[in-house]
């Protein structure tokens, strides 16, 4: 079991300061390696919250998250900033490249703390490896702004997947993506790399057929379609 997350509750407190807003209701799922996984839900319904709590960019109010033998709500920040940049990937609708750096300088971001192998160019073999796999490898020197953007979403995921992640987290990552482009992208984050686990926020019931286990999050709790 990669992924556990046990009776997880989140709420936000209203303006008026004198009720809180559920958005997550003793919420229960898990996630095995290599499992593909989809979250729909309307806009509002607490999807990209429940993403931000396992990618330990925010805690839930109650509950208990498990990730690879970790309980994340008992690490300290640092133990969590190197899991965010060793043991997860995060891929949004918008890439988030930087445009005054090439694809190969965007795509070793992440390398950059582990300095070792970066300097002995183990993470730009890599890096090369993996653009060859999404077919960009002719690409590597061109700057964000002359890619397209199913270009430019591929990239975002060899950036995702350069530090041998175990969990991909995507959140909406063809919300701006034509169909054709969205289904090859979604081809590419199941398959690119095997053992790794992938969840899915997506509005496209298409796509989320195409994952593993589908869920639609529904008055706080994930209710399973399959």
């Amino acid at each position: 079991m990669l992924l556990e997350l046990n009776n997880i509750s989140k709420s936000f407190d209203t303006p008026s300061g004198v009720n809180s807003l559920t958005i997550l209701d003793n919420l229960s799922f898990r996630v095995d390696e290599g499992e593909s996984v989809s979250i729909v839900g309307p806009s509002g319904s607490g999807k990209s919250t429940l993403l931000n709590i396992i990618g330990t960019l925010d805690k839930p109010t109650s509950g208990e998250v498990l990730f690879n033998g970790h309980d994340l709500l008992k690490c300290d920040q640092n133990t969590l900033a190197e899991i965010r940049n060793k043991e997860i990937g995060f891929i949004f609708q918008l890439h988030h490249l930087l445009p005054q750096c090439t694809v190969i300088e965007n795509v070793l971001i992440p390398t950059l703390a582990d300095k070792i192998k970066y300097d002995n160019g183990e993470q730009i073999q890599r890096a090369k490896t993996l653009l060859e796999k999404v077919g960009l490898q002719d690409r590597s020197d061109y700057f964000p702004g002359q890619l397209s953007g199913g270009e430019l979403q591929r990239v975002a995921v060899v950036r995702a997947l350069i530090n041998n992640p175990k969990l991909i987290l995507a959140d909406e990552p063809t919300g701006s993506l034509d169909n054709k482009s969205s289904l090859l992208l979604t081809d590419l984050l199941k398959h690119i790399e095997k053992k790794v686990s992938l969840v899915m926020v997506t509005h496209s019931t298409e796509i989320a057929s195409l994952m593993d286990k589908k869920y639609s999050l529904e008055n706080g709790q994930l209710i399973s379609e399959d």
